[in-house]
């Protein structure tokens, strides 16, 4: 089969740009032909010009529309599969595609469909305004907190909402969890266009790898250290907990400058780290803790904490109790309360025996249900069913 993945990488590294390679490199292994239509965001960084461009294309990018005519021309595609569009790809690829008879899959790991922030988070706070074709709301509130960028992006999503750009011509909407599918159904996807995909663990560590820290010794924090990812409860808390050692493996540009500049003494900031590094830095933890504020689809790290036999401790919000199973995996919280999140990792903290216990249960779940062979046949499945559209349609 001859895979047509296409994405636009953010300006810097996220999970979604791991999701989207692992699954290539899955696909690749299991025999199956990939070709890329990608493009990246990180031009766009300090540059007036490049944001000018995104604004237009984010709307209708002629150039992708002829990127993907000439690509179709030239081979031969089973499969359409499509994570993010915005802003250089844009809808405008999506129906020469269908026109050719293309399945079209689209990976959705946020709300952007119905949200033009794609987080629903404005400021800090859960927002549902702009659902219902209200999209003016991003601009209204600035939720970007950048009037152009608001309203960019607010106008993107109406133009794509208006005419249908996406879904009229994406085939099957994929989301992460239970919880991604009702929000979708909220905003209007039909639910027989919807089904659930998990991520899986890209390699399970093996026993002696993970035990090579022994129980571990920090609180960590994973992933982009931004306010939607709880970095400034993280932070709170380790002032806190000022005896315990907390580090952080994110790129410290997606922090807030006053926290920055009001870092606790005890936080080690290990910037953006991948392969054997980022395994000693899962090794060095005794915790990892994700006290998201917004919605999450699907956090990859807490699977991968879970793989590394840690506990997770992480909010109550979004898909999170899917995964981390209170009392079980690690402990949940109220999002909004700091005071528990503190008590939680006091106590975790200082019971060793229970830390080495969730870790066990994380692993042997990571293990069974988020899994490669698991993932790669509900894809195939994804993509038949697709297909079965198409050839009914």
């Amino acid at each position: 089969m001859n895979i047509l993945i296409a994405h636009n990488d953010y300006g810097r590294p996220s999970g979604e740009e791991h999701a989207i390679d692992s699954t290539a490199q899955l696909l690749q292994s299991r025999g199956h032909q990939i070709t890329w239509l990608r493009e990246s965001s990180a031009r766009l960084m300090n540059k007036n010009a490049g944001h000018l461009r995104a604004f237009f294309s984010g709307i209708h990018s002629s150039e992708s529309r002829r990127r993907i005519q000439q690509l179709l021309g030239d081979r031969t595609v089973d499969v359409m599969h499509v994570q993010n569009l915005f802003p250089f790809l844009s809808p405008s690829i999506l129906k020469p595609a269908r026109d050719r008879g293309l399945p079209i899959v689209m990976r959705c790991p946020n709300y952007r469909l119905f949200c033009p922030s794609g987080l629903q988070l404005c400021h800090g706070a859960i927002c549902e305004r702009c659902l219902g074709g209200r999209e003016w709301w991003c601009a209204i509130r600035n939720c970007e907190s950048n009037r152009w960028k608001s309203l960019g992006y607010a106008a993107r999503n109406a133009f794509a909402r208006v005419t249908g750009s996406i879904t009229k011509n994406v085939h099957l909407f994929v989301v992460l969890s239970e919880f991604q599918r009702e929000r979708f159904i909220a905003g209007g996807i039909p639910p027989d266009r919807i089904m659930i995909l998990h991520n899986f663990v890209d390699d399970l560590p093996d026993a002696a790898h993970v035990h090579t820290g022994g129980i571990g010794s920090t609180i960590a924090f994973m992933g982009r250290p931004a306010v939607e990812k709880g970095i400034r409860q993280f932070l709170e808390a380790a002032r806190r907990l000022p005896t315990i050692p907390f580090e952080v493996a994110g790129d410290p540009a997606s922090m807030p400058r006053e926290l920055l500049q009001r870092l606790p003494s005890n936080v080690t900031l290990c910037g953006f780290l991948k392969g054997a590094d980022f395994d000693r830095f899962c090794q060095r933890a005794r915790i990892v803790t994700a006290p998201c504020q917004w919605y999450e689809g699907f956090p990859n790290i807490l699977v991968r904490a879970m793989a590394f036999e840690k506990p997770v401790v992480a909010s109550r919000i979004g898909a999170i109790p899917e995964i981390v199973i209170d009392n079980e995996t690690g402990y949940l919280h109220d999002p909004a309360n700091v005071d528990e999140l503190v008590a939680v990792l006091q106590r975790l903290y200082d019971d060793a025996d229970t830390c080495q216990a969730m870790g066990r249960c994380g692993r042997q779940r990571a293990a069974s249900r988020y899994d490669r062979d698991s993932f790669y046949q509900q894809l195939m499945c994804i993509y038949r069913r697709a297909s079965e559209i198409v050839a009914n349609s």
